[in-house]
């Protein structure tokens, strides 16, 4: 079985030379990184649920996470600068193509009702953005074990100019976009 770096070598660089009409193979775009974020509301209330955040995204990811703070405070929110608000993973090389696979092909797939990815979800400069629900559907958590379901944003950041050239770079990746 081929990893998905060894799927980008075989199948995507030569792909998208064709069609994109790229000179060389260095023009040819690459995912950079994906960056998965926990954001925590409810840290006030239940300072353990941070914690709890950090052990489920290191089951992840197989990487400890960054605790985020507040870059300033805010009242509304009973929010101060400094305080803690969440935590984050940023992943690259082969971790990157290890989770991308795994999210792809294990954790899509279990949930429910899924037909597949918004193609609206690019920034405008070829990166990619998706919010998950629950962390629930990654085989890595145990369901029992959860004080609570937290939901998670990924961001797959690209080398890429257009959002056109990230879709196709995503798409043969094997990213399940809807139709």
């Amino acid at each position: 079985m081929e990893t998905l770096r060894e799927q980008y070598q075989k199948e995507v660089v030569p792909a998208l030379m064709k069609k994109f009409q790229y000179k060389s193979v260095m023009q040819v775009p690459k995912l950079e990184k994906i960056v998965i974020n926990i954001g925590l509301g409810d840290i006030k209330d239940n300072p353990k649920s941070l914690d709890n955040a950090i052990n489920d995204l290191t089951a992840i990811t197989g990487q400890k996470p960054v605790i985020t703070k507040a870059k300033k405070s805010i009242a509304a929110f009973k929010l101060r600068e400094g305080a803690n608000v969440g935590c984050k993973v940023t992943l690259r090389q082969g971790k990157m193509y290890d989770f991308a696979y795994k999210l792809f092909n294990v954790a899509l797939p279990r949930v429910r009702d899924f037909r597949g990815l918004s193609k609206n979800s690019f920034d405008g400069k070829g990166n990619y953005s998706l919010g998950i629900k629950e962390q629930l559907i990654f085989p890595e958590i145990e369901y029992d074990k959860i004080d609570k379901t937290r939901g998670m944003d990924i961001i797959f950041v690209t080398t890429a100019n257009s959002d056109e050239e990230a879709k196709e770079l995503l798409n043969l990746l094997g990213m399940p976009f809807r139709n």
